[in-house]
């Protein structure tokens, strides 16, 4: 039996999102299904639903998944992704749908799961080609929180970011690539509203669905 102290092994952030669910097949494709794990964050989405599907998508895949909540979140700061009752509004400078410091805690108790499992890769499904503008999406970010969790627990971790520079048909040509294409187009969520099977209006369903029907031209080409 492998030592699970020797044996490499990944930990991915996982939403239940496209884009997260192709992260855990790439982990899945590189450590093998019994050394990956997937870690989850409720923090008060309105598309909860995301939950249910990363929970159902883990017991399928076989992938050990930690559930923590995040939604005292929703004590200290307000948006469109969490407000129910709020319209979702892409015009500013910076969609009023971003979640100040979520991709920050996310990183960091991730981290700190990491570090317990004797895990050092990390996973994450951040991209700043297709993106809303988030600040916490962007390379640089990854960058100086994996130097500073380095830091601040005396650990080599190594926070992976494979879709940073892919867009969104890209990302749908890598979930193929890895055998993975039908699963994610069939059962994960993206919807920011929640609706089953996506509402083809809010920014997120748009992003999705222009990939892929991009990526299904150029393949069928």
């Amino acid at each position: 039996m492998n030592n699970p102290h020797t044996t490499p092994a990944a930990l991915v952030i996982f939403s239940g999102g496209q884009d997260s669910t192709t992260c855990l097949f790439q982990a899945i494709a590189e450590f093998g299904a019994a050394n990956v794990q997937a870690i989850t964050f409720h923090y008060g989405q309105r598309h909860a639903i995301e939950l249910e599907r990363a929970a159902w998508m883990a017991q399928d895949l076989g992938i050990k998944q930690t559930v923590l909540d995040l939604s005292l979140i929703s004590s200290i700061t307000n948006n469109a992704l969490m407000d129910s009752n709020a319209q979702i509004d892409v015009s500013g400078s910076l969609p009023n749908t971003f979640v100040d410091g979520r991709n920050a805690l996310f990183l960091l108790y991730a981290a700190i799961y990491a570090k317990s499992q004797n895990i050092k890769t990390i996973f994450v499904g951040v991209c700043e080609t297709d993106f809303s503008g988030y600040p916490d999406c962007r390379d640089v970010f990854v960058k100086s929180m994996n130097v500073s969790l380095n830091l601040a627990m005396a650990y080599d971790f190594n926070i992976r970011t494979p879709l940073m520079y892919l867009t969104k048909k890209e990302t749908w040509a890598l979930a193929d690539q890895l055998g993975a294409f039908d699963y994610v187009r069939q059962h994960t969520h993206t919807c920011y509203l929640g609706v089953q099977g996506g509402c083809h209006e809010c920014p997120s369903c748009q992003l999705r669905e222009k990939g892929l029907r991009e990526y299904l031209a150029e393949r069928e080409s």
